[in-house]
């Protein structure tokens, strides 16, 4: 809202349809681009695909895996 140094985004996708969903994953997209930290929280295993460089799986509380993709992203 005020560029915030670090932007939550809590399951931002969960209760939109397929069209509103793709505009929330552009919208993060385009934020990340310009230099907007972001962490985000998801079930939705594409959506973290798409638009994460880290990502960090979680299982029963604890960490089950983690990857990384390039900064070009």
């Amino acid at each position: 809202m005020n560029r915030p140094a670090l932007l939550l985004a809590d399951e931002p996708t969960g209760a939109l349809d397929t069209a509103s969903g793709e505009d929330v994953k552009d919208l993060l997209g385009d934020l990340h681009a310009e230099g907007q930290t972001i962490v985000l929280v998801t079930h939705d295993v594409a959506l973290a695909q798409s638009c994460a460089t880290r990502t960090i799986q979680l299982v029963d509380g604890r960490i089950a895996g983690e990857s990384h993709v390039g900064a070009d992203r």
